[in-house]
């Protein structure tokens, strides 16, 4: 899934992924701030922003910010129990996790009884079946693709809104819902924890517009949203503790502010002072920021280091940049230290030379290009002359921050050396990924990151490299390298019918490699993401699923 600096796939993780992607040191639950005894009850919690969140809307958010705060709204089949030493799958809405049959191709959930929408109405299975169904539709586009790849019917059905339904999702009573995919799908029941397998009431569908009128069934309600400015989220009073394994309601309110430079954000968390002490971020610390954080031991108890399992990376448009020898090039040239610089340097993260990461399942260890981070300047070199030496001008597209733009800069530098000029394009961080996601938009190279929707290769180089899905997903194709080779569909399509993960995840091991040979991307950093809070904030969990500071526990100190 993607973040914004800091998007990146979805991501959720399988219980052993999760414990070797974040290694003993950073699996604890509840972050040191969390103090002892109960929590506090009142008071409001401020969310420190830079940019408003690319959707609310369930069914389209696919960034780790808009997950997070949607955790607070709406309720998902299955979730995330993070409360212990590593993520445990259980059952949300769903009484439990689900039961497989037919060889993990027919998927069955129970709704718990009396879950309660925002006016007091039940949730009911029906619910949740157009709430899916709601993916299909064309008005709803952005989220992830998994639905439409693996439910019977998918591929022809165009969601709810011409009253027809989806006859692979079945309701044979209030409290029962069952998917029938077209394949197996043995860690199906990970994909429901991803916000879209969650309810809508038909009565209360806005359409297009939902994302500002997101009908609660979790502790908190939409209280008013106005765009690019303020989200107030209430209690909603309708919410039982005895149903929702998940969450608490501490706070009264949750009062989210958009719009401050990341820096800004910064110092005022950092010094502390009024409503800063019951303020968090949920977007990462700025690069400009981070190492001097990072080690500022009167920091520590409020400063949440989460790694995530995804990855930072620069797409090379393969249908623009046509030439190999030239995406070749642009591999050696990029000096891997000064774009890791401008990302806030090592506590960012490791030098990446995969695009997976350590610690998801098919990961490999190989470097096919320079071993220096700094690059090879002299291959890089050769490697345009080879090509006749051309003077190409290149435009790059970044979030329009401070440190996506140091970033764009140090690229420009770098390929200048060769003969490349880069135009840097910023884009507004609140529209990043929805504007480079649709096919009008392209870019000769993109600034990327991507977490595992869940901690498999199956998340991340599919979604990301199979070149079949960029005309079905026109306003939301997430392969910004344009690469449609062969040689990798093929690899995409015999890995997802076997059962054997060995075997599999070999062949997710071919694929990266494939896709490093084909100089499609230029993998950076495998990134930790890094935020603050104020001092009176307390219950924070790192969630190492999506890579955020969760916030559902969160109280305020009094």
């Amino acid at each position: 899934m993607t973040r914004s600096t800091r998007r990146s796939r979805t991501v959720a993780l399988t219980a052993t992924a999760v414990a070797i992607a974040l290694g003993a040191t950073a699996c604890g639950g509840s972050s040191s701030n969390s103090g002892s005894g109960t929590p506090g009850k009142g008071g409001t919690l401020t969310i420190l922003n830079k940019a408003d969140y690319d959707h609310l809307d369930p069914q389209r958010v696919y960034t780790t910010e808009g997950q997070s705060m949607d955790q607070e709204i709406v309720r998902t089949l299955t979730g995330w129990d993070e409360t212990g030493p590593k993520p445990k799958l259980v059952g949300d809405l769903a009484t439990d996790t689900g039961t497989a049959s037919k060889g993990a191709t027919v998927w069955t959930f129970h709704l718990r009884h009396g879950v309660q929408y925002q006016d007091g109405t039940e949730v009911t299975a029906p619910d949740v079946k157009y709430g899916v169904e709601r993916f299909f539709s064309s008005d709803i586009n952005g989220g992830p693709p998994y639905a439409a790849q693996w439910l019977v019917g998918g591929a022809d059905y165009k969601g709810p809104y011409q009253g027809k339904q989806l006859g692979s999702i079945q309701t044979p009573d209030k409290y029962t819902i069952v998917f029938h995919l077209n394949q197996p799908v043995a860690d199906f029941n990970e994909t429901t924890t991803m916000t879209g397998w969650s309810a809508v009431p038909k009565a209360h569908d806005t359409g297009s517009t939902y994302d500002t009128k997101v009908w609660s069934d979790g502790p908190y309600m939409i209280k008013s949203y106005t765009k690019n400015k303020e989200l107030v989220l209430a209690r909603n009073q309708h919410w039982s503790q005895s149903t929702d394994p998940i969450r608490q309601q501490n706070v009264d309110e949750m009062d989210v502010k958009f719009g401050q430079d990341e820096a800004a954000i910064d110092q005022q968390l950092k010094a502390d002072a009024g409503t800063a002490q019951t303020s968090i971020q949920q977007w990462p610390i700025a690069g400009s920021d981070l190492a001097q954080l990072a080690n500022d031991p009167s920091l520590k108890s409020r400063y949440y280091k989460i790694p995530a399992p995804g990855i930072n990376y620069l797409a090379i448009n393969t249908t623009r940049v046509k030439d190999l020898r030239v995406r070749q090039a642009i591999e050696y040239a990029l000096d891997k230290t000064t774009a890791r610089g401008a990302f806030g340097g090592s506590a960012y993260g490791d030098y990446a030379s995969t695009m997976l990461s350590p610690g998801i399942g098919g990961y490999k260890k190989f470097n096919l290009y320079s071993a220096n981070p700094a690059g090879n300047l002299a291959k890089a070199k050769a490697l345009m002359k080879q090509a006749g030496n051309p003077k190409p001008t290149m435009s790059i597209a970044v979030e329009n921050t401070a440190t996506e733009e140091h970033f764009a800069d140090a690229v420009k530098t770098a390929l200048g050396r060769i003969g490349i000029t880069v135009n840097i394009t910023p884009i507004d961080a609140s529209n990043y990924f929805s504007t480079v996601d649709n096919v009008k938009n392209q870019y000769d190279l993109t600034w990327v990151d991507w977490i595992a929707d869940w901690p498999n290769a199956s998340t991340v180089l599919p979604t990301l490299f199979d070149g079949r899905l960029i005309k079905k997903n026109p306003q939301a194709n997430q392969d910004q390298s344009y690469l449609n080779d062969p040689k990798v569909n093929a690899l995409i399509d015999k890995a997802a019918k076997m059962t054997d993960i060995t075997q599999r995840n070999a062949l997710y091991g071919q694929m990266d490699e494939q896709i490093l040979k084909d100089a499609a991307v230029v993998p950076l950093m495998y990134m930790n993401f890094s935020e603050m809070s104020g001092s009176k904030v307390g219950g924070v969990i790192s969630d190492s699923i999506v890579a955020e500071p969760s916030l559902v526990h969160v109280y305020v100190k009094h």
